[in-house]
């Protein structure tokens, strides 16, 4: 799966980027290397959920798929 992610100079020096396709997904970074490393922890962290938390009958499927 490729995203589509905006990388923006922040005021302060530095760098911050959001996801548009996931919303509220955002990080920042000192360098451009530290903003790519975030924007994978980011990613990650946006995407992972507890299927616990969710609502399930006992004919629901839960599976796990890659993109």
């Amino acid at each position: 799966m490729k995203l589509k992610v905006i990388i923006h100079e922040a005021e302060e020096g530095g760098f911050w980027a959001e996801v548009p396709a996931i919303p509220g997904c955002a990080t920042q970074g000192e360098t451009f290397a530290e903003l790519l490393h975030n924007l994978y922890e980011a990613v990650e962290g946006c995407l992972s959920i507890d299927v616990q938390d969710i609502a399930v009958s006992k004919t629901d499927r839960i599976m796990e798929i890659a993109v």
